[in-house]
Protein backbone atom coordinates (compact mmCIF):
# COMPACT_ATOMS: atom_id res chain seq x y z
CA UNK A 1 0.00 0.00 0.00
CA UNK A 2 1.21 3.70 -0.63
CA UNK A 3 2.47 5.63 1.98
CA UNK A 4 -0.26 8.54 3.46
CA UNK A 5 -1.13 11.42 1.32
CA UNK A 6 -0.05 13.98 4.02
CA UNK A 7 -0.16 14.45 7.64
CA UNK A 8 -2.79 12.71 9.64
CA UNK A 9 -5.08 15.31 11.49
CA UNK A 10 -5.92 14.84 15.41
CA UNK A 11 -6.75 11.13 15.66
CA UNK A 12 -9.60 10.04 17.87
CA UNK A 13 -13.21 10.92 18.48
CA UNK A 14 -12.57 13.96 20.99
CA UNK A 15 -9.24 15.55 20.11
CA UNK A 16 -10.00 19.02 18.83
CA UNK A 17 -7.61 21.80 17.63
CA UNK A 18 -7.64 25.29 16.89
CA UNK A 19 -10.88 27.80 16.82
CA UNK A 20 -13.46 28.38 13.87
CA UNK A 21 -14.00 27.35 11.16
CA UNK A 22 -11.17 24.17 9.81
CA UNK A 23 -7.76 25.28 8.49
CA UNK A 24 -9.26 22.47 6.07
CA UNK A 25 -11.48 24.78 4.41
CA UNK A 26 -8.26 27.37 3.09
CA UNK A 27 -6.22 24.28 2.67
CA UNK A 28 -8.76 22.81 0.35
CA UNK A 29 -7.44 24.01 -2.81
CA UNK A 30 -3.65 23.35 -2.15
CA UNK A 31 -4.72 20.10 -1.02
CA UNK A 32 -6.43 19.23 -4.81
CA UNK A 33 -3.46 20.02 -6.70
CA UNK A 34 -1.51 17.24 -5.02
CA UNK A 35 -4.49 14.73 -5.79
CA UNK A 36 -3.20 13.26 -9.28
CA UNK A 37 0.16 12.83 -8.37
CA UNK A 38 -0.63 11.02 -5.06
CA UNK A 39 -3.68 9.46 -6.44
CA UNK A 40 -1.33 7.29 -9.50
CA UNK A 41 1.40 6.92 -6.24
CA UNK A 42 -1.20 5.31 -4.13
CA UNK A 43 -3.89 3.66 -5.99
CA UNK A 44 -2.30 1.83 -8.23
CA UNK A 45 -0.69 -0.45 -5.84
CA UNK A 46 -4.84 -0.92 -5.38
CA UNK A 47 -6.09 -4.20 -6.64
CA UNK A 48 -6.77 -3.32 -10.63
CA UNK A 49 -10.44 -3.86 -11.99
CA UNK A 50 -10.59 -5.90 -13.72
CA UNK A 51 -7.49 -7.92 -12.64
CA UNK A 52 -5.59 -10.05 -15.21
CA UNK A 53 -2.96 -12.39 -14.74
CA UNK A 54 0.65 -12.48 -16.43
CA UNK A 55 0.17 -15.89 -17.33
CA UNK A 56 -2.32 -18.65 -17.29
CA UNK A 57 -2.96 -19.39 -13.74
CA UNK A 58 -2.86 -22.70 -13.00
CA UNK A 59 -6.80 -24.43 -11.28
CA UNK A 60 -6.60 -23.91 -8.36
CA UNK A 61 -9.98 -25.58 -5.58
CA UNK A 62 -11.57 -23.33 -3.11
CA UNK A 63 -13.71 -24.77 -0.45
CA UNK A 64 -16.44 -22.33 0.99
CA UNK A 65 -16.74 -24.23 4.94
CA UNK A 66 -20.16 -22.44 5.27
CA UNK A 67 -22.08 -19.99 3.41
CA UNK A 68 -21.34 -16.51 5.41
CA UNK A 69 -24.60 -16.22 7.79
CA UNK A 70 -26.47 -18.20 5.69
CA UNK A 71 -26.88 -20.93 8.79
CA UNK A 72 -25.09 -24.28 8.85
CA UNK A 73 -27.70 -26.15 7.60
CA UNK A 74 -28.68 -23.93 4.61
CA UNK A 75 -28.27 -25.53 1.45
CA UNK A 76 -25.51 -25.09 -0.47
CA UNK A 77 -25.54 -22.22 -3.12
CA UNK A 78 -24.49 -22.54 -7.02
CA UNK A 79 -20.86 -20.81 -7.01
CA UNK A 80 -20.06 -17.58 -8.57
CA UNK A 81 -18.28 -18.00 -12.09
CA UNK A 82 -14.92 -16.20 -11.73
CA UNK A 83 -14.16 -15.61 -14.75
CA UNK A 84 -17.21 -13.76 -15.60
CA UNK A 85 -17.84 -11.72 -12.88
CA UNK A 86 -13.81 -11.12 -12.03
CA UNK A 87 -12.16 -11.89 -14.91
CA UNK A 88 -9.97 -14.52 -13.05
CA UNK A 89 -10.07 -17.72 -14.37
CA UNK A 90 -8.75 -21.08 -13.34
CA UNK A 91 -10.94 -21.38 -10.41
CA UNK A 92 -13.13 -24.37 -9.07
CA UNK A 93 -15.12 -23.18 -6.25
CA UNK A 94 -16.58 -25.77 -4.23
CA UNK A 95 -19.44 -26.03 -1.73
CA UNK A 96 -19.39 -29.90 -1.28
CA UNK A 97 -17.17 -31.16 1.80
CA UNK A 98 -16.95 -34.22 0.42
CA UNK A 99 -14.46 -32.53 -2.02
CA UNK A 100 -12.44 -31.36 1.20
CA UNK A 101 -9.45 -33.47 -0.03
CA UNK A 102 -9.11 -31.82 -3.45
CA UNK A 103 -9.20 -28.90 -2.13
CA UNK A 104 -6.26 -26.05 -2.32
CA UNK A 105 -7.63 -23.62 0.10
CA UNK A 106 -10.79 -23.71 2.77
CA UNK A 107 -12.06 -20.50 3.53
CA UNK A 108 -13.68 -20.23 7.14
CA UNK A 109 -15.52 -17.61 7.66
CA UNK A 110 -15.01 -16.23 11.24
CA UNK A 111 -18.80 -15.52 12.78
CA UNK A 112 -19.88 -18.98 11.92
CA UNK A 113 -16.63 -20.53 12.95
CA UNK A 114 -16.99 -19.41 16.57
CA UNK A 115 -20.85 -19.96 17.39
CA UNK A 116 -22.59 -22.90 17.84
CA UNK A 117 -21.08 -26.58 18.52
CA UNK A 118 -17.32 -27.13 16.93
CA UNK A 119 -17.56 -27.92 13.08
CA UNK A 120 -14.26 -28.65 11.47
CA UNK A 121 -12.72 -30.97 9.16
CA UNK A 122 -11.88 -33.99 10.34
CA UNK A 123 -7.94 -34.37 10.86
CA UNK A 124 -6.50 -35.52 7.50
CA UNK A 125 -5.48 -39.71 7.76
CA UNK A 126 -6.59 -39.70 11.25
CA UNK A 127 -9.71 -41.75 12.06
CA UNK A 128 -13.08 -39.81 12.28
CA UNK A 129 -13.49 -41.11 15.68
CA UNK A 130 -10.56 -38.86 16.93
CA UNK A 131 -12.32 -35.57 16.30
CA UNK A 132 -13.64 -35.11 19.03
CA UNK A 133 -10.46 -35.81 21.08
CA UNK A 134 -8.53 -32.97 19.15
CA UNK A 135 -10.97 -30.79 19.13
CA UNK A 136 -9.71 -26.74 17.59
CA UNK A 137 -12.32 -24.69 19.25
CA UNK A 138 -10.50 -24.11 22.50
CA UNK A 139 -12.17 -24.31 25.67
CA UNK A 140 -9.53 -24.29 28.09
CA UNK A 141 -5.48 -25.16 28.46
CA UNK A 142 -5.92 -28.71 27.83
CA UNK A 143 -7.85 -28.30 24.48
CA UNK A 144 -5.57 -25.44 23.48
CA UNK A 145 -2.56 -28.08 23.10
CA UNK A 146 -4.49 -30.20 21.45
CA UNK A 147 -5.74 -28.30 18.56
CA UNK A 148 -2.28 -26.75 18.58
CA UNK A 149 -1.15 -30.09 18.19
CA UNK A 150 -3.45 -30.92 15.19
CA UNK A 151 -3.07 -27.49 13.73
CA UNK A 152 0.77 -28.16 13.30
CA UNK A 153 1.19 -31.88 12.68
CA UNK A 154 0.30 -31.50 9.51
CA UNK A 155 -2.74 -33.18 9.75
CA UNK A 156 -4.65 -31.49 6.29
CA UNK A 157 -4.45 -33.06 3.01
CA UNK A 158 -0.61 -31.94 2.00
CA UNK A 159 -0.34 -28.16 0.40
CA UNK A 160 -4.07 -26.92 1.77
CA UNK A 161 -4.35 -23.54 3.30
CA UNK A 162 -6.71 -22.79 5.75
CA UNK A 163 -7.81 -19.14 5.43
CA UNK A 164 -9.63 -17.34 7.78
CA UNK A 165 -12.09 -14.78 6.55
CA UNK A 166 -13.43 -11.62 8.64
CA UNK A 167 -14.92 -8.04 7.36
CA UNK A 168 -16.08 -7.25 10.83
CA UNK A 169 -13.85 -4.95 13.01
CA UNK A 170 -12.08 -6.13 16.47
CA UNK A 171 -14.60 -4.86 18.49
CA UNK A 172 -17.42 -7.25 16.94
CA UNK A 173 -15.09 -10.23 16.35
CA UNK A 174 -16.04 -12.49 19.49
CA UNK A 175 -14.26 -16.02 20.19
CA UNK A 176 -11.07 -14.06 18.39
CA UNK A 177 -8.80 -15.07 21.66
CA UNK A 178 -10.45 -18.81 21.44
CA UNK A 179 -8.67 -19.73 18.39
CA UNK A 180 -5.83 -21.70 18.59
CA UNK A 181 -2.43 -20.40 17.22
CA UNK A 182 -0.84 -21.40 13.98
CA UNK A 183 -4.28 -22.91 13.15
CA UNK A 184 -4.94 -20.76 9.50
CA UNK A 185 -2.16 -20.15 7.45
CA UNK A 186 -3.69 -17.11 5.54
CA UNK A 187 -5.90 -14.45 6.54
CA UNK A 188 -8.92 -12.50 4.39
CA UNK A 189 -10.02 -9.46 5.25
CA UNK A 190 -10.39 -5.50 4.78
CA UNK A 191 -6.78 -5.29 6.25
CA UNK A 192 -4.43 -3.81 3.84
CA UNK A 193 -2.27 -6.42 5.93
CA UNK A 194 -3.95 -9.07 4.99
CA UNK A 195 -2.99 -11.95 2.54
CA UNK A 196 -5.81 -11.62 0.96
CA UNK A 197 -6.57 -8.08 0.94
CA UNK A 198 -10.28 -7.54 0.39
CA UNK A 199 -11.50 -3.59 0.40
CA UNK A 200 -15.08 -2.92 0.91
CA UNK A 201 -14.16 -0.90 -1.67
CA UNK A 202 -11.86 0.90 -3.51
CA UNK A 203 -11.48 3.92 -6.26
CA UNK A 204 -10.18 2.53 -9.84
CA UNK A 205 -8.76 4.48 -13.18
CA UNK A 206 -12.55 5.71 -14.96
CA UNK A 207 -12.44 4.00 -18.19
CA UNK A 208 -15.71 5.36 -19.61
CA UNK A 209 -18.17 8.12 -18.54
CA UNK A 210 -20.41 5.63 -17.45
CA UNK A 211 -18.84 3.90 -15.07
CA UNK A 212 -19.89 4.50 -11.48
CA UNK A 213 -20.82 7.36 -10.37
CA UNK A 214 -21.26 8.73 -13.65
CA UNK A 215 -20.34 12.20 -14.59
CA UNK A 216 -18.23 15.10 -13.26
CA UNK A 217 -20.66 15.59 -10.33
CA UNK A 218 -24.09 14.91 -9.16
CA UNK A 219 -26.74 17.37 -9.83
CA UNK A 220 -26.89 20.25 -6.86
CA UNK A 221 -30.46 20.78 -8.16
CA UNK A 222 -31.62 17.01 -7.03
CA UNK A 223 -29.86 17.63 -3.33
CA UNK A 224 -32.86 18.59 -1.31
CA UNK A 225 -31.56 18.00 2.06
CA UNK A 226 -28.18 18.65 3.79
CA UNK A 227 -26.90 15.99 6.05
CA UNK A 228 -28.42 12.61 6.15
CA UNK A 229 -27.38 9.38 7.95
CA UNK A 230 -28.65 5.43 7.63
CA UNK A 231 -28.13 3.33 10.28
CA UNK A 232 -29.38 0.06 11.51
CA UNK A 233 -27.77 -0.98 14.69
CA UNK A 234 -27.87 1.96 17.44
CA UNK A 235 -26.08 2.13 20.50
CA UNK A 236 -25.71 4.84 23.05
CA UNK A 237 -22.29 3.93 23.66
CA UNK A 238 -20.92 4.33 20.44
CA UNK A 239 -18.46 7.27 19.17
CA UNK A 240 -21.06 8.27 16.10
CA UNK A 241 -24.13 8.13 18.43
CA UNK A 242 -22.61 10.40 20.46
CA UNK A 243 -20.87 13.08 18.29
CA UNK A 244 -24.41 12.41 16.42
CA UNK A 245 -26.29 14.35 19.18
CA UNK A 246 -23.64 16.48 19.34
CA UNK A 247 -23.80 17.52 15.55
CA UNK A 248 -28.01 17.48 15.40
CA UNK A 249 -27.70 20.40 17.94
CA UNK A 250 -25.89 22.60 15.50
CA UNK A 251 -27.52 21.18 12.28
CA UNK A 252 -30.43 18.95 11.24
CA UNK A 253 -29.73 15.39 10.74
CA UNK A 254 -31.83 13.03 8.67
CA UNK A 255 -31.88 10.08 10.17
CA UNK A 256 -32.87 6.51 8.57
CA UNK A 257 -32.92 2.83 9.51
CA UNK A 258 -34.32 0.56 12.22
CA UNK A 259 -33.52 1.65 15.37
CA UNK A 260 -32.78 4.64 16.95
CA UNK A 261 -34.40 8.22 16.28
CA UNK A 262 -34.44 6.89 12.59
CA UNK A 263 -37.27 6.48 10.05
CA UNK A 264 -37.80 3.77 7.37
CA UNK A 265 -35.73 4.46 4.20
CA UNK A 266 -38.64 5.33 2.06
CA UNK A 267 -39.09 2.48 -1.11
CA UNK A 268 -36.64 4.73 -3.39
CA UNK A 269 -33.96 2.82 -1.96
CA UNK A 270 -30.55 3.81 0.18
CA UNK A 271 -28.71 5.23 -2.87
CA UNK A 272 -31.42 7.24 -4.06
CA UNK A 273 -32.71 8.73 -0.98
CA UNK A 274 -28.83 9.56 0.68
CA UNK A 275 -28.46 11.27 -3.23
CA UNK A 276 -30.38 13.89 -2.28
CA UNK A 277 -29.02 14.93 0.03
CA UNK A 278 -25.25 17.07 0.14
CA UNK A 279 -23.63 15.30 2.54
CA UNK A 280 -24.00 11.66 4.13
CA UNK A 281 -22.41 10.51 7.80
CA UNK A 282 -20.38 7.85 6.93
CA UNK A 283 -19.69 6.96 10.82
CA UNK A 284 -18.38 3.82 11.63
CA UNK A 285 -19.32 1.35 14.67
CA UNK A 286 -16.06 1.33 15.47
CA UNK A 287 -12.40 3.12 14.88
CA UNK A 288 -9.37 0.63 13.99
CA UNK A 289 -6.85 0.06 11.27
CA UNK A 290 -8.21 0.07 7.47
CA UNK A 291 -11.96 -0.61 8.71
CA UNK A 292 -14.03 1.78 6.15
CA UNK A 293 -17.03 -0.16 5.10
CA UNK A 294 -19.86 0.57 2.57
CA UNK A 295 -20.83 3.58 4.37
CA UNK A 296 -18.03 5.29 2.92
CA UNK A 297 -17.87 3.55 -0.53
CA UNK A 298 -21.77 2.65 -1.38
CA UNK A 299 -23.14 4.74 0.82
CA UNK A 300 -21.55 8.25 -0.03
CA UNK A 301 -19.08 7.80 -2.75
CA UNK A 302 -21.60 5.92 -4.74
CA UNK A 303 -24.62 7.91 -4.41
CA UNK A 304 -22.98 11.02 -5.53
CA UNK A 305 -22.82 12.99 -1.59
CA UNK A 306 -20.21 14.00 0.63
CA UNK A 307 -19.15 11.82 2.99
CA UNK A 308 -18.20 13.32 6.62
CA UNK A 309 -16.25 10.77 8.13
CA UNK A 310 -15.79 9.01 11.92
CA UNK A 311 -13.77 5.93 11.40
CA UNK A 312 -9.67 5.63 11.84
CA UNK A 313 -7.66 8.69 11.05
CA UNK A 314 -7.30 10.60 8.28
CA UNK A 315 -4.03 9.51 6.95
CA UNK A 316 -5.23 6.10 7.20
CA UNK A 317 -8.08 7.09 4.83
CA UNK A 318 -5.89 9.15 2.29
CA UNK A 319 -4.31 5.88 1.64
CA UNK A 320 -7.16 5.14 -0.19
CA UNK A 321 -8.69 7.80 -1.92
CA UNK A 322 -7.87 11.69 -2.44
CA UNK A 323 -7.91 14.45 0.85
CA UNK A 324 -10.84 16.06 -1.12
CA UNK A 325 -13.23 13.90 -1.17
CA UNK A 326 -13.99 13.69 2.08
CA UNK A 327 -14.79 15.55 5.58
CA UNK A 328 -13.18 13.94 8.68
CA UNK A 329 -14.36 14.89 12.00
CA UNK A 330 -11.17 15.28 13.26
CA UNK A 331 -10.24 18.26 11.00
CA UNK A 332 -12.36 20.41 13.53
CA UNK A 333 -12.31 21.24 17.22
CA UNK A 334 -15.62 21.04 17.61
CA UNK A 335 -19.53 18.86 16.41
CA UNK A 336 -20.56 23.34 16.26
CA UNK A 337 -17.74 23.91 14.33
CA UNK A 338 -18.09 20.78 11.54
CA UNK A 339 -21.61 22.43 11.36
CA UNK A 340 -20.63 25.71 10.98
CA UNK A 341 -18.14 24.33 7.49
CA UNK A 342 -21.24 22.18 6.17
CA UNK A 343 -23.48 25.03 6.41
CA UNK A 344 -20.43 27.26 4.93
CA UNK A 345 -20.57 24.94 2.08
CA UNK A 346 -24.33 25.00 1.75
CA UNK A 347 -23.94 28.37 0.78
CA UNK A 348 -20.96 28.33 -1.54
CA UNK A 349 -21.80 25.71 -4.15
CA UNK A 350 -18.62 26.73 -5.95
CA UNK A 351 -16.44 25.24 -3.06
CA UNK A 352 -18.91 22.30 -2.36
CA UNK A 353 -18.05 20.79 -5.98
CA UNK A 354 -14.76 20.69 -5.31
CA UNK A 355 -15.11 17.46 -3.26
CA UNK A 356 -16.68 15.55 -6.18
CA UNK A 357 -13.45 16.27 -8.30
CA UNK A 358 -11.98 13.01 -7.57
CA UNK A 359 -14.49 11.81 -9.95
CA UNK A 360 -13.37 13.38 -13.30
CA UNK A 361 -10.37 10.76 -13.02
CA UNK A 362 -11.71 7.64 -10.86
CA UNK A 363 -14.46 5.23 -10.51
CA UNK A 364 -15.55 3.35 -7.56
CA UNK A 365 -15.75 -0.43 -6.87
CA UNK A 366 -17.74 -1.83 -4.10
CA UNK A 367 -16.73 -5.37 -3.23
CA UNK A 368 -19.59 -8.13 -4.22
CA UNK A 369 -20.21 -10.29 -0.80
CA UNK A 370 -19.55 -13.45 -0.98
CA UNK A 371 -18.27 -14.08 -4.40
CA UNK A 372 -15.25 -11.54 -4.66
CA UNK A 373 -13.87 -12.81 -1.71
CA UNK A 374 -14.05 -16.53 -2.64
CA UNK A 375 -13.03 -15.63 -6.50
CA UNK A 376 -9.67 -13.12 -4.72
CA UNK A 377 -8.74 -16.64 -2.51
CA UNK A 378 -8.36 -18.31 -5.97
CA UNK A 379 -6.65 -15.62 -7.28
CA UNK A 380 -4.35 -15.50 -4.28
CA UNK A 381 -3.76 -19.04 -4.48
CA UNK A 382 -2.81 -19.07 -7.74
CA UNK A 383 0.07 -16.49 -7.35
CA UNK A 384 1.06 -17.57 -3.88
CA UNK A 385 4.88 -19.68 -4.06
CA UNK A 386 4.31 -22.69 -2.21
CA UNK A 387 7.02 -21.73 0.92
CA UNK A 388 4.55 -22.27 4.28
CA UNK A 389 3.32 -20.01 6.36
CA UNK A 390 1.02 -19.94 9.55
CA UNK A 391 -0.53 -17.08 12.09
CA UNK A 392 1.22 -17.78 15.11
CA UNK A 393 -1.46 -15.26 17.02
CA UNK A 394 -4.10 -14.39 14.85
CA UNK A 395 -5.98 -12.13 17.67
CA UNK A 396 -2.64 -10.35 18.79
CA UNK A 397 -2.54 -9.51 14.97
CA UNK A 398 -5.77 -8.46 13.97
CA UNK A 399 -6.53 -6.50 17.50
CA UNK A 400 -3.38 -4.11 17.23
Amino acid sequence: MGAPWGRAAGRGFGRRRGRGLPRGALALAAGLLCTALAAYSCWTRLPPLPWASPAPPRPVGVLLWWEPFAGRDSGARRPPDCWLRFNISGCRLLTDRAAYAEAQAVLFHHRDLVKGPHDWPPPWGVQARWTEELELRVLDDEAAAAAEAVATSGLRPPGQRWVWMNFESPSHSPGLRSLAGNLFNWTLSYRADSDVFVPYGYLYPRNHPSDQPPGLGPPLARKRGLVSWVVSNWDERQARVRYYHQLSQHVAVDVFGRSGPGRPVPDAGLLHTVARYKFYLAFENSQHLDYITEKFWRNALLAGTVPVVLGPDRANYERFVPRGAFIHVDDFPSASSLAAYLLFLDRNPAVYRRYFYWRRSYAVHITSFWDEPWCRACQAVQTARDRPKSIRNLARWFER
